[in-house]
């Protein structure tokens, strides 16, 4: 095994980027503080080719240098809009058609592995605040909760690994990925 080189990567332009058809995934951050978890959550976008972030409430959006330190330019290639209220978003992301799941440990939650993202033919996953989590009123308009099983002591993970498992998983299901090295 060799490990391979930003060349051998063949990563796209940011116009291949914007140009590249989108998995129908938006992930809605409500209320998160951390620019760097902002930031993580936009490489992870990125990564994947979700279709767009909703910043809601007092998220701090781009263009901001802590935001951009761990984006690594991300800002610049995953769509974004912010909505002062969640319910806005919700409304929109509705009106689009999107069934809409918090990503929350809840009463009747369904763990991530038994989540069927195939069903939805366009998913928006809520992440809330890094303390508080997703709001009880959000999850009270959405249509379920995906919840990651976890098995240690912590009853948490930090916002942008949870994203990130979450969104991979959401991704696979729409996506197949061949392996041509």
């Amino acid at each position: 095994m060799q490990k391979l080189s930003m060349d051998d990567l063949g990563r796209m332009s940011v116009e291949e980027f914007k140009q590249a058809a989108k998995l129908p995934i938006i992930t809605v951050l409500d209320n998160v503080r951390s620019m760097n978890n902002v930031g993580s959550i936009f490489r992870t976008a990125d990564a994947f080719l979700i279709q767009a972030i909703h910043l809601c409430g007092y998220t701090p959006r781009p263009p901001h240098r802590d935001i951009h330190k761990t984006a690594l330019g991300a800002t610049e290639t995953v769509e974004w809009k912010y909505f002062e209220d969640i319910n806005d978003s919700l409304k929109s992301l509705r009106d689009e058609g999107f069934g809409i799941y918090a990503v929350e440990q809840a009463k009747g939650s369904i763990a991530l592995n038994q989540f069927n993202f195939a069903k939805e033919k366009k998913i928006a996953l809520i992440l809330g605040n890094e303390v508080e989590g997703v709001q009880q009123s959000v999850i009270d308009a959405c249509d379920g909760c995906i919840e990651i099983p976890q098995l240690g002591t912590k009853h948490s993970l930090n916002i942008s690994i949870a994203a990130g498992i979450v969104l991979w998983e959401a991704a696979r299901a729409n996506l197949q990925i061949t392996d041509n090295r």
